[in-house]
Formats: C-alpha cells, structure tokens, sequence
C-alpha cells in the first residue's frame, strides 16, 4: 500500500452491478466489443472480467486521452495490444483526433464475419458493437463524437455518469451499443486503485484529497521532476517528503490562510485537477512491462 494512503480504495456502488449483469446479458446481441480506457494508465483503466464478459468476441481497443500521454509510450502501448490481438487506435475523444479510421477499422475487424454474413446472403447486415469501458475513461466523449443521428450520450467529467443502455447509429451499416462503466468490487492491487484515482475514475469525495496528492506527489517527484519543477516554478532541492512538497508548491502559488499557513486542500485540489488537465506534461504511468 502507498505510505500517503491509510486505506483501501472501494467503490462498487449498486446500480454498477445492475450495469454488470445487463452487460453480460446484451453481450449476446453485437458482434464485437469497442474497449475504452485511458491511455496514461492502459492496465489500471481496464475491467479485468471484461476478458471473460467478452466471450472471445472480435475487439477493438481506443486508447483515450492519448493526448495527455507521452506519445512515445502510447506507441508502445499500440504495438503491445495488436500484438495481444486487439485493433487499437490512439484517439482524443473529446476533439475526435484519431477517431478518422473508426468506421474503417471496425469493418476491418469485422471483415472475416461480414464476409460470412455475406455468404448466407445478408448483405448490408448492420455491424452491433459494444463500447464499454470504467467509469471517466471518455465512453460519453466517444459516442458523442462519432454520433450522428438522435441525442447524444450524457458526459461529464465525473464518474458514474452513464446509467442506461443506448444504441446509437454511427452510419447506416454501424450501431453501437453504450453502457454504463463499471468496476469491480475491490481493488486488489493499491496501485491500481491510486492510479485510477489519481485520473479521476474513483470520486474525489470518497477519498482524503491531501493523501491522494500526496501519493501522485511522490509519483512525480520520483518520475516527472522536471515536470514539476517548470509547472510550479521550483527551484533549489524539492522537499523529500511528499506533504512538505505539497506545502512547498502551495506556498509557491500563495495559497496561504492567516498565520501564514499553507491551504494544503486547496493545493492538493489544484495538483490533482492540473494533472487531469494535463497542465503538468503529457505523463503515462503505466508501461507495456507492466501489463498482465
């Protein structure tokens, strides 16, 4: 466990399992899986019972918020998936960067199939596919993006946004299936639960705000010095301690209160929103070596 968290992350709340048992009942209507999740943190953003949910189904794999990760990582990550298997396309699904291919892919990935349908004389058979995917990793942003006929799916910048299943029509021959995100019951590995928050896919009013900071602080620090140091103006030796640190930005950025004393929750909410927005550098976390 992080020495800055005091305990576990849990967060499965009731209508995520709802969610669970609706998507393994309406995995049997599409044809194959579109898999969402954050490209900083490829491994800690991923559902590890989708595997078995999926049933073996064809899978193409978007890797968003690409533009918030180092871009030489996300090629890594690429080349990782297809070597898995998997298409992958490395997308911003809030500009729609990287999403050009999407229609083309996916019929690539359904190639094999359609040319079965196609045999059995279904011709112009439309392409079901499922987006899934955890809570804030960009499934809202995506459908929304590529949409192009009825309302668009609900995104915020918050998770758990999603509660209902949505077919959408992405052109004439392509429907997508949106689900709500969900997450297993307990976070095994500390790491993971960290990173996951850390980016914003477990509610920051669950957690302590000042640990959560202080356990990216000793990320970056360790990682991202230099990051650091540009974005907050540090100079001379950064603090050891990850509190003292968050006391040295915050006074940095005169977030005092009387006496002088820093405002180390307004800081440790000023840390964590700047490295969601990517204020602080594109930064990954998590690299291929470390995937399971």
């Amino acid at each position: 466990m992080n020495e800055y968290m005091s305990k576990d992350i849990q967060w499965f709340p009731g209508h995520m399992t709802k969610a669970r048992r609706r998507m393994e009942a309406d995995l049997g209507k599409v044809d194959m899986v579109i898999e969402i999740v954050d490209a900083r943190i490829p491994v800690s953003s991923r559902n590890p019972d989708l595997q078995t949910l999926a049933q073996n189904k064809p899978r193409l794999l978007i890797l968003n918020k690409a533009d918030l990760a180092d871009k030489a990582a996300n090629a890594r990550w690429s080349a990782w998936f297809r070597s898995q298997g998997y298409a992958v396309l490395e997308a911003d699904c809030r500009s729609g960067k990287g999403l050009q291919q999407l229609n083309a892919t996916i019929k690539s990935v359904m190639e094999e199939q359609r040319a079965a349908w196609e045999k059995k004389g279904m011709i112009g058979r439309q392409i079901k596919a499922m987006v899934v995917g955890i809570p804030n990793v960009g499934k809202s942003s995506f459908i929304n993006r590529i949409n192009q006929k009825g309302s668009s799916a609900k995104a915020e910048d918050r998770p758990g946004v999603t509660r209902d299943n949505r077919w959408y029509a992405v052109s004439s021959d392509i429907l997508l299936l949106d689900t709500p995100g969900v997450l297993w019951p307990k976070f095994q590995d500390q790491t993971v639960g960290l990173h996951l928050a850390f980016t914003g896919a477990v509610r920051d009013d669950i957690l302590d705000v000042e640990e959560l900071a202080c356990a990216l602080l000793a990320v970056l620090r360790r990682e991202y010095e230099d990051c650091l140091r540009e974005r907050y103006k540090l100079t001379g030796e950064l603090e050891e301690e990850a509190y003292d640190l968050l006391q040295q930005i915050g006074r940095k950025r005169g977030m005092l209160v009387s006496g002088g004393e820093v405002n180390t929750e307004r800081a440790a909410r000023m840390l964590l929103d700047e490295y969601r927005g990517g204020k602080l550098g594109a930064l990954t976390l998590e690299f291929p070596s470390e995937a399971r």
